[in-house]
């Protein structure tokens, strides 16, 4: 019995002397709130200081892709259904205007020049049979009766056979030229512009009806560059104002350019577009290729803070606020120009006395998520 009892004791002290654990760090009720230990602060780099009040001269960070305008991207259709029967296009091709796209064959093709044909020879009938009843009626040995009947045919040949010449001109044609010895049964699909194809929906063999479009092409000279501004610095850009582009494989490589258009609706994220022509086309630009892109703005007075301050999250900017005690808050900020990593910033009940970090701050950011997908 003094031997149980002796073991009882013993796991009683045994867990009444466990160390206590250093408490990790745990959010607040407050969804924009977020507490951290001495030394989580210290191993992620958190700092903390004040936002200054300054000017910051023009350099607006926008971001945006190569656009081309409807009037030059083409699509390429035949007015009559065929079979694609050649083709050498792949996309990315650069075209000639006037070249050859593609070859189409049908009978119907044929069936076209030969009505044509039938039509010339029953105008030429016509007309003679016309002229004829002419001088037959200046002499009264033919009625007026018969000079009408005559004439009507005549110009009814005529209609029709210029309604088929216009017919021939739609799928490439010259009527001028075809004859009973150079009759086809295939046509060329030629590029109405010099440019490139973006798109190749048709394969050899593949009958084609004339809804369908086989080709899209693209001129690249006048590609412009479609961007993204908020609502907040519309009113800081204005038509003519000079804009530097660049992509971010080759940020050196700079891309001059001015605002053509500002667009005067907002998106469902409350953006505007802006629309810039370059001053000079480049061959390496395409269409949706991500451009980054910098305009000069006025000066103004605002608060400022690193920008390595304000984080971007959902679309939304914030800032940390330090509210003592290793605790921070998350505040909704308005960015506004950068310059010398310096950047401009308006919130509600934020000024020069309040202390918020100033580095590192997207680690507070992730910890606040990470901790709100563990509850």
């Amino acid at each position: 019995m003094r031997q149980y009892l002796f073991l009882y004791l013993l796991f009683v002290a045994c867990k009444n002397h466990t160390p206590a654990q250093e408490p990790a760090a745990e959010p607040s009720a407050d969804s924009s709130m977020v507490t951290l230990t001495a030394d989580q602060i210290k191993n992620a780099g958190i700092e903390t200081g004040y936002p200054a009040s300054m000017a910051i001269s023009g350099a607006l960070r926008l971001q945006g892709a190569i656009d081309v305008p409807p009037q030059s991207t083409v699509s390429v259709s035949f007015p009559l259904g065929g079979y694609l029967k050649r083709t050498d296009l792949l996309p990315g091709a650069h075209v000639s205007k006037g070249q050859v796209l593609g070859v189409l064959e049908d009978m119907q093709f044929v069936q076209l020049q030969q009505d044509y044909l039938l039509a010339k020879e029953k105008f030429a009938f016509a007309d003679t049979e016309y002229k004829r009843q002419q001088e037959l009626n200046a002499s009264k040995a033919s009625s007026d009766k018969v000079l009408q009947q005559s004439k009507a045919e005549m110009e009814s040949q005529h209609i029709t056979m210029q309604a088929l010449a216009r017919k021939l001109e739609l799928i490439g044609i010259n009527p001028e030229r075809l004859n009973a010895g150079n009759i086809s049964k295939s046509v060329n699909i030629l590029s109405p512009i010099s440019g490139f194809v973006s798109k190749v929906n048709v394969n050899i063999g593949k009958y084609t009806s004339p809804t369908d479009v086989l080709f899209e092409l693209v001129n690249p000279s006048d590609i412009h560059l479609a961007l993204s501004v908020f609502e907040k610095d519309v009113n800081q850009l204005s038509v003519g104002q000079k804009v530097v582009a660049y992509t971010n494989e080759h940020p050196e490589k700079k891309y001059n350019a001015e605002i053509l258009l500002i667009s005067k609706n907002l998106n469902e994220d409350r953006m505007a577009t802006v629309h810039c022509h370059f001053h000079q086309f480049d061959a390496s630009l395409l269409p949706g290729m991500f451009m980054n892109a910098e305009v000069a703005v006025n000066n103004a007075t605002a608060l400022t803070v690193n920008e390595a301050a304000i984080v971007r999250w959902q679309n939304n900017f914030y800032v940390f606020a330090d509210k003592g005690g290793n605790s921070f808050r998350m505040v909704r900020v308005t960015p506004g120009n950068v310059n010398n990593g310096q950047e401009q910033f308006s919130a509600p009940g934020v000024d020069t006395s309040t202390k918020l970090v100033t580095k590192n701050a997207y680690a507070l950011l992730m910890k606040m998520k990470n901790s709100a997908e563990e509850e």
